[in-house]
């Protein structure tokens, strides 16, 4: 098992109303995330509205998350975007800020052939010392790493695993069936926590551990001691919050969901707006519904 641990968060952005990053709660919610459950971060990914952000800000969030966790826990940089040259800067900053990691995401938008994946992944893993975490979100990026390609890429030594968020389990079979030991696989999507890892993946990288992230991480271990009805049982419980999490493009919902519980991290950058009246009483109904295991 890598020391990125099983159960990941992929850390929203702070921003102050006026838009600006927010340092400050940047620090204080990477540390209420340690206090609950988050064995490591992402920071910048996705839900870190990297697309948004200038590669000062995206180092300025990186350096604060990692000062804040120390050693306690890995913090993962999402580094990369869809120029190849652009990316093995950003990864070279994140090693020279003192990062534990990488997440390098299929690129969206120009639409490379399975070789130019290929390509654009080797040239920017080999520009570095750290590890590094594929991932493959096509509903994103309008892009499917097919599982040929990811097997191919496995065999770099640096290269230890992948965030799935195609939700094609044959696909996903295949590549943890056929990939070499020391490379993983983490369910990209909350809702498939279960389902991969009953195929052998190894946790999530998740956005809904920030609210619950105590309890994915008691049914990570219920799943992997054998107690895979208790392990059920927890996932019908947190599924419905999972799912109005993502009622409008993410983080929109989680942001929403954080300042409700009493932990504002402000806005959303545009073009992601404000949520819509209808998706924030969906959040709402569910946040009365569930314990929530942030510390607030």
């Amino acid at each position: 098992m890598h020391n990125f641990g099983r159960l990941i968060t992929a850390m929203a952005s702070p921003m102050k109303p006026n838009g600006d990053i927010d340092l400050d709660m940047t620090k204080k919610l990477a540390q209420k995330l340690v206090q609950s459950g988050t064995e490591s971060i992402v920071s910048t990914g996705t839900t870190g509205e990297s697309p948004t952000l200038s590669s000062a800000e995206q180092i300025a969030i990186w350096k604060t998350t990692k000062n804040a966790v120390g050693k306690s826990i890995p913090v993962i940089a999402g580094a990369t975007n869809n120029n190849t040259a652009e990316s093995i800067k950003l990864c070279q900053e994140a090693e020279n800020a003192g990062l534990d990691g990488l997440l390098l995401t299929v690129p969206a938008y120009n639409k490379p052939t399975q070789q130019g994946l290929i390509e654009h992944f080797t040239t920017i893993a080999k520009s570095t010392s750290l590890p590094c975490l594929l991932y493959n979100v096509p509903s994103r990026t309008a892009l499917n790493m097919e599982s040929t390609t990811t097997l191919e890429l496995a065999k770099i030594p640096n290269i230890i695993g992948i965030k799935e968020a195609s939700g094609d389990l044959n696909q996903i079979k295949k590549i943890i069936d056929q990939a070499p030991t020391n490379f993983y696989v983490w369910s990209g999507n909350d809702s498939d926590t279960l389902p991969i890892m009953r195929i052998g993946g190894v946790g999530i990288v998740s956005v809904a551990s920030h609210l619950i992230g105590s309890q994915i991480s008691q049914m990570i271990d219920l799943q992997i001691t054998g107690a895979t009805s208790e392990a059920e049982k927890v996932n019908d419980r947190i599924m419905p919050l999972c799912n109005v999490l993502f009622s409008e493009t993410s983080p929109t919902p989680l942001k929403y969901a954080l300042d409700r519980i009493g932990f504002s991290i402000g806005p959303t950058r545009m073009p992601l707006i404000q949520i819509s009246n209808e998706n924030a009483i969906l959040v709402e109904n569910e946040l009365h519904k569930q314990k929530i295991d942030l510390p607030v």
